[in-house]
């Protein structure tokens, strides 16, 4: 029958076209007759325009056109998650600016030529007079009294203030009646998100029809169409939009920019297809960043190590304006998991969204929850040293038991199930915990820096459900829909509302298939990422595509074999209750002989010759799943770290990952996840980092300055997994696309501080460069001295 199989490692049926070159990627599919567009950036962090003339560049071969703020008759670029309660600001985002840029990649006009290169020779001779203005990039400063302001009418620079609270007295007696409290200030460095391929435009305008076309680079094309619409004012039925191949998102592909908007609206002006393609420059300038936070956190304890309470103050950038989903970072998906995997009784976040003269922030893997889970296990491995305990029986004392059916923690969530004291077990003896503290304490007789540091963690994902996301101000619903059909051939097509683009779903939603239906996988076409071919859909990101989209195709194909099932019972004259399936057969119970295969019944269903009376033609079916609650995958994470003190090189020797996300479609495509995004959590702990000086000039430009994880810096990831299904989802299944990243910077940062802590070391700000560990283990020295 070919490959099946539930739970089977196959291989993934994405990846012959993307490793032979066969794959299109927007930049490949321009037809003839394209324009090509270029925008002009703001090289300022902040200042205002005077003046710009753009008649130099009009005058260069092969250009088309250059416009400014002036010509274009396009709608602001909207914030879709507007916070309640949190008295928040959205200023308007032009998506040309015409007064004042507020990051250094603000773009100022655009320019449409015959080709790529003669748009960016004529871009380059716009010439923009600027009065440059101060500017201010760090969140916490840009809240103090005399900061540089980038709206006039936000004063402190302050775009909301949030706060999530289990009861504010409650908290302040718990810290009072603490035996200890630790606490710690934590920076959150910007990350670039730096997905292999920039993003992209390709726009169309079929004037007669009153209808456009977008194609790019999108993580959630249904979202980028209602949003384009309103930009450009085309009615979304009139409007298309297709993400063919996506090199990467990582998030950062999950807004709506000014930069599409501008190539539709371009398109509808001149009546030729038009062209973006961003440079690698333009991505680490213009395209969203990640992270940027500082955090002010503290942790309350008695002196056995029981928890009693947390609590935050959280500086988090927005950069020069509201990005799509940036104000549910900091707040809905961070604050709300402080509890992590302990009985932690009494929580407080209270999240300050904060404009800087930064390219704008928005999701980023793990969006919000690495640094929710990074501030919760960097406070346990400081209250273990204060109490001289054991990290790992400290985070044993606390952790919740096992759960099947929800538990409600401090913040309001109900989790959906969990065994962290089973994974935590797991883990130790995967690693050899009680054998590597032995080899530290050797290392450490010898004079050696050596660390270990464990992590235990719990993320929410598979977001919905729709109903909290009205409530959060999310601007949309959290439903996934899918369409399954079978053809009298016996071919099986699907197509889904979500929109993967890496995540693999095109194998394991044909392995949904095939297990509730009995269809090898090479019979089922998944059919995505077209406004115009498939259903609504709210997108792929938040690790949401499986547990919300493949519960509707689970469900979708269980409707289909209710149907089967009855027609089987008419053809093989039995009553339906006495109609058996196994393997994609259906037959009379006692008599095996006697069945119907699937294929056999989409034939009839088909041509519809015999068909039970009310029954109507054709096996196909449309269901929608809105889920009923988020799923909540967990795990624990291992490090084991070498630093030299005298160069500060940090050896990472061992990585052990154990991760629970319920039953497992393909356990390969679930340790490639896990490993892309354990190698990302490293990055930012070891290497990432975009830096700004004070005037908002990027000083990481370029793969010149920002260096990303290579595979010789790492050790051979150690994985494995626990099983425990979700109660509510029609297959158990959750999440695992950001688990990796959410535990493995903290892991590795705090195995780092582990290893430095004879020498006094406690704390050094990410990325963990040796120049920087050095310098800790020098300062640490001349205190120790003197």
């Amino acid at each position: 029958m070919g490959s099946r199989i539930f739970g089977s490692g196959i291989k993934r049926r994405e990846d012959p076209r993307l490793i032979t070159g066969k794959a299109l990627y927007t930049g490949d599919m321009a037809p003839p007759g394209t324009l090509h567009m270029a925008l002009v950036r703001s090289p300022f962090g902040h200042a205002r325009i005077r003046r710009i003339d753009t008649q130099a560049a009009r005058a260069c071969n092969g250009v088309a056109d250059v416009y400014t703020a002036a010509d274009i008759d396009l709608a602001p670029v909207p914030c879709a998650w507007l916070l309640p309660d949190s008295d928040l600001k959205t200023p308007e985002h032009p998506p040309l600016a015409s007064e004042v840029v507020r990051y250094v990649g603000d773009a100022v006009a655009l320019v449409l030529a015959e080709n790529r290169y003669q748009a960016q020779d004529a871009a380059e001779l716009v010439d923009v007079e600027y009065e440059q203005l101060d500017a201010v990039v760090d969140p916490e400063m840009a809240c103090q009294a005399g900061a540089p302001q980038l709206f006039e009418d936000i004063p402190g620079n302050l775009a909301f203030r949030w706060v999530s609270s289990s009861g504010d007295e409650e908290v302040d007696r718990a810290f009072r009646q603490a035996e200890v409290v630790v606490q710690e200030r934590i920076v959150q460095q910007p990350l670039l998100p730096t997905a292999m391929e920039p993003r992209a435009a390709l726009t169309q305008w079929n004037g007669p029809a009153g209808e456009l076309t977008v194609w790019c680079t999108s993580q959630n094309p249904h979202i980028h169409r209602h949003v384009l619409s309103a930009m450009t004012g085309v009615p979304d039925h009139k409007l298309r939009v297709v993400a063919p191949e996506v090199g990467g998102g990582f998030g950062s592909k999950i807004p709506v920019y000014a930069d599409e908007a501008l190539a539709a609206w371009a398109t509808m002006k001149t009546g030729r297809p038009v062209l973006w393609v961003e440079t690698r420059s333009e991505n680490f300038l213009a395209t969203i960043h990640g992270r940027d936070h500082v955090e002010y956190v503290e942790l309350a304890a008695d002196k056995d190590g029981t928890l009693l309470g947390i609590r935050s103050k959280v500086y988090a950038a927005m950069g020069g304006y509201l990005s799509t989903a940036a104000p549910g970072i900091p707040t809905i998906l961070h604050g709300l998991m402080y509890s992590n995997v302990y009985k932690l009784p009494n929580i407080r976040c209270e999240s300050l969204g904060v404009f800087t003269n930064t390219s704008p922030t928005d999701a980023y893997r793990g969006a919000g929850r690495p640094e929710a889970v990074f501030l919760v296990e960097r406070l346990m491995d400081r209250l273990a040293a204060e109490l001289e305990m054991d990290p790992v029986e400290l985070r044993r004392k606390n952790l919740i038991p096992r759960f099947e059916d929800g538990h409600e923690v401090a913040t309001g969530l109900t989790y959906d199930s969990g065994d962290y004291p089973a994974i935590l077990d797991k883990a130790l003896q995967q690693a050899g915990y009680d054998q590597l503290r032995l080899d530290q304490q050797q290392a450490r007789q010898e004079g050696r820096c050596l660390g270990v540091a464990v992590t235990t963690y719990a993320e929410i994902c598979g977001l919905g459900p729709s109903q909290v996301a009205g409530a959060i101000g999310f601007q949309g619903g959290l439903w996934e829909s899918a369409i399954l059909r079978i053809s009298a051939t016996g071919k099986v097509q699907v197509l889904i509302g979500s929109s993967p683009h890496g995540q693999g779903e095109e194998t394991t939603f044909a392995q949904i298939v095939s297990e509730e239906l009995g269809f090898p996988v090479e019979d089922v076409e998944v059919v995505h990422g077209d406004t115009g071919r498939t259903p609504m859909g709210w997108g792929t990101y938040g690790s949401r595509t499986t547990p919300v989209s493949g519960a509707a195709l689970a469900l979708a194909a269980r409707k289909v074999k209710k149907k089967a099932r009855a027609l089987a019972a008419h053809l093989l004259e039995a009553a339906v209750e006495d109609i058996e399936y196994e393997d994609g057969n259906f037959f009379v119970k006692g008599s095996p002989d006697q069945s119907k295969s699937i294929q056999d019944l989409a034939l009839m269903a088909t041509v519809a010759w015999d068909m039970p009376e009310g029954m109507d033609p054709g096996l196909e079916a449309s269901q929608f799943y809105d889920p009923p609650n988020f799923v909540y995958p967990f795990g624990c994470h291992i490090a084991v770290v070498e630093v030299d003190q005298e160069t500060g090189h940090i050896d990472l020797k061992r990585y052990v990952a154990i991760d629970d996300c319920g039953p497992q479609i393909n356990p390969m495509i679930v340790e490639g996840q896990v490993h892309g995004g354990v190698v990302q959590g490293i990055g930012q702990a070891l290497w990432e980092g975009a830096a700004y000086d004070d005037r908002g000039q990027l000083l990481t430009g370029s793969f010149l300055d920002y260096a990303i994880p290579r595979a010789d810096g790492l050790p051979e990831l150690e994985l494995d997994s626990t099983v425990t299904p979700s109660p509510h989802h029609p297959i158990g299944v959750k999440g695992i696309g950001e688990t990796g990243t959410i535990a493995s910077t903290i892991t590795v940062y705090n195995a780092v501080m582990d290893a430095l802590r004879p020498l006094g070391v406690d704390q050094i700000e990410m990325p963990l460069r040796p120049a920087r560990v050095w310098q800790a283990i020098q300062d640490a020295g001349q205190r120790g001295g003197s």
